[in-house]
């Protein structure tokens, strides 16, 4: 059974039956029909992932892993805020009439800062330490620069990704604001820990734990009905997902260097909203 299930649906129940709703207040978020998109919520949710046991992808539905990676990359190794260099559509709905998301994600990871080494951009900064100071306790993105956010579409939702180095592994710790459960958890869990494996390995280094700290983990009102069917769903062994070896370099990794095998899932009927 994928353990990456079991923590969902474990999540999952505990929103609905812990949760607070916030029917009783004004809300920005809005469906495609104009109505207020409400959620139920718990706050401070924290997940570990051990990558060395199992990658951790769902099967009690089915992740679309390629775009996901897709979207990955395109943050962080394009550090590009245009919607027409993504491969999916994910970020239409907040594109603006340049075609961007304004001085969001991609953008933030490639502004270059001075160090005393020299100018790096973050996740240069990162590659620079895990390779010349594996030892540091400072090696940390932030995409929640509130110099910029007046100019971004969306404030960053996984805005901070903190690295670690222990022995030959490193682990990682992603902090998120805002987690929309059914649409975008196993989303975000499946990015950064290729993203963990992606930075381990071109670094000498095995991937570790990534553990997931969600301030506001929420389901919103019209997903409830689909997040009661799933769980109702047996989970499946998990995947079997990795990375081309032969890539030595952060910025030759290509969707195309993603493998999944034994990927079984469960049909899902439900369409996913998304509330803007």
């Amino acid at each position: 059974m994928s353990y990456a299930d079991q923590v969902f649906i474990d999540n999952c129940r505990q929103i609905l039956t812990e949760g607070v709703w916030d029917t009783d207040r004004e809300v920005r978020p809005r469906w495609e029909d104009g109505s207020p998109a409400h959620t139920v919520k718990c706050f401070g949710i924290v997940n570990r992932y051990d990558l060395q046991k199992e990658f951790p992808m769902l099967t009690i539905r089915r992740t679309a892993i390629k775009s996901a990676f897709d979207e990955l990359l395109w943050i962080w190794q394009k550090k590009s805020n245009k919607v027409s260099e993504l491969n999916s559509h994910v970020w239409d709905a907040w594109a603006d009439e340049a075609g961007t998301i304004g001085k969001a994600y991609g953008y933030q990871l490639g502004v270059k800062h001075r160090y005393k080494e020299g100018m790096f951009d973050q996740v240069d900064r990162v590659l620079y330490d895990l390779k010349n100071n594996p030892g540091s306790r400072r090696i940390i993105t932030n995409l929640y620069n509130h110099q910029d956010l007046s100019e971004m579409a969306l404030y960053p939702c996984a805005y901070s990704m903190t690295f670690n180095v222990s022995g030959d592994t490193l682990n990682g710790i992603l902090n998120q604001r805002s987690n929309d459960f059914l649409a975008a958890n196993s989303w975000n869990v499946c990015q950064y820990s290729l993203l963990l494996m992606m930075m381990a390995q071109v670094s000498g280094l095995k991937a570790g734990t990534l553990m997931h700290v969600i301030a506001d983990a929420h389901i919103y009102d019209r997903h409830v009905e689909a997040v009661e069917y799933l769980l109702k769903q047996e989970p499946l062994p998990a995947p079997k997902v990795w990375l081309d070896p032969e890539v030595k370099d952060f910025y030759d990794f290509s969707v195309d260097s993603l493998h999944v095998e034994d990927y079984q899932f469960h049909k899902f009927p439900y369409p996913i909203p998304v509330a803007v």
